[in-house]
């Protein structure tokens, strides 16, 4: 008998690998998992319902089923993880975006969640549905195994969490009927209407559209050991490569599929582990594959930083120019400065699209400084 049951598993362990990809594991309706979702994700207000106005487009499968799935053609279409650590950050981000989206309704969220995260992916997939009721959605189980022995270690250890790699595979995770996405990071806030940034053109061959920062020091990004390997530094030979942060991105899955990117990708991660050409976690395979090769967006989709460097207490303030979405890149994240109640002044305008229910502490009535009054700032009076 035990012969038996062992042979029926495993023939229900081939099947699984038929019918699921190797990368993910998607789920789309979830049944409901009682009142008490665990670990506290159960303290989340329910966002208000943001409807579309005249002039969206409707989709047939809206018009006849009453839902949207993510092969119509009208949906913009969004990347984002999903995990414990960063929930409140991606629920404030979500938030961010229905609030100022024209039409709300034909924004569909594609989350990543990894398979060993402290709180199930279904658990997840509940709280979003719980908060967000008429949210158009899917959530992805990440197979870590899929690029745990690909990844170095860091200057951060949370540089090193598989979750951030997820990005390098949304080619293979997310259905093949998507053939573009905008990818968000957890720790930022839109303060613009999405569809301007999915209306952006990828000219030519680019592969993915960003804001460039030409002026930074590109050569901190790589290893002493890079620079001084004739055969690896070629590959910027014929580029002119600028930095760009991998939080935002506008990305054609259809050329990234044709061109298999992700292997292209993962090579450099190879030779990463075995000659440390680099020091950060995801980002400089990216630059090695993309630099000098990005379509270029502007700077207001990418205020990034706001989180500070590895000083602490360290704040940022913001870039020159207009702010279409504002991001907590690095070590801070307005959230935990917030509950700390030694936030940086940035950080309240985070605030507006926490939907976390305090018991601890009562929102802060605070306004920013002068300084970072929206009132000043090109971009923000209209959206704040």
């Amino acid at each position: 008998m035990s012969v038996g049951f062992r042979l029926n598993a495993a023939v229900l362990l081939v099947l699984v690998s038929l019918v699921f990809p190797p990368f993910c594991i998607g789920i789309r309706s979830i049944p409901t998992i009682g009142d008490g979702l665990g670990l506290g994700f159960d303290r989340f207000s329910e966002a208000p319902d943001y409807r579309n106005g005249r002039g969206c487009p409707v989709s047939a499968d809206k018009r006849v089923l009453g839902l949207k799935s993510s092969c119509d053609p009208s949906l913009v279409q969004v990347a984002m993880t999903l995990d414990s650590e960063y929930l409140r950050g991606s629920i404030a981000a979500v938030h961010s975006v229905l609030k100022h989206a024209s039409c709300p309704e034909n924004v569909f969220f594609h989350f990543i969640s990894a398979e060993f995260d402290p709180a199930s992916p279904r658990v997840l997939t509940q709280l979003v549905r719980s908060t967000f009721p008429s949210l158009n959605f899917k959530v992805y189980i990440f197979r870590e195994d899929t690029v745990i022995n690909l990844i170095s270690s860091s200057i951060r250890e949370a540089l090193e969490n598989p979750l951030n790699y997820a990005r390098n595979y949304l080619g293979d995770i997310l259905d093949l009927c998507v053939d573009r996405v905008i990818y968000l990071d957890s720790d930022l806030v839109l303060v613009d209407d999405i569809q301007k940034l999915w209306n952006i053109t990828l000219t030519g061959s680019k592969i993915i559209g960003a804001p460039e920062y030409c002026h930074a020091n590109f050569t901190k990004y790589f290893t002493d050991t890079f620079w001084s390997d004739p055969v690896l530094s070629r590959v910027f030979g014929s580029r002119k490569p600028c930095y760009f942060n991998t939080g935002v991105m506008v990305m054609d899955l259809l050329k990234w599929r044709e061109g298999n990117y992700r292997k292209r990708i993962e090579n450099w991660m190879e030779i990463q582990r075995k000659k440390r050409i680099y020091d950060l976690g995801s980002l400089p395979p990216f630059l090695l594959v993309f630099g000098g090769n990005v379509e270029s967006i502007d700077h207001r989709w990418n205020q990034h930083g706001l989180g500070g460097d590895n000083v602490k207490g360290s704040c940022r303030s913001l870039h020159p120019g207009p702010v279409s979405l504002l991001h907590w890149s690095g070590k801070g994240k307005p959230w935990v400065r917030l509950d700390a109640r030694k936030p940086c002044p940035l950080d309240y305008l985070w605030e507006p699209y926490d939907l976390y229910k305090h018991s601890n502490r009562v929102k802060t009535q605070h306004q920013p400084s002068m300084a970072y009054s929206p009132s000043t700032l090109v971009g923000y009076s209209t959206y704040l």
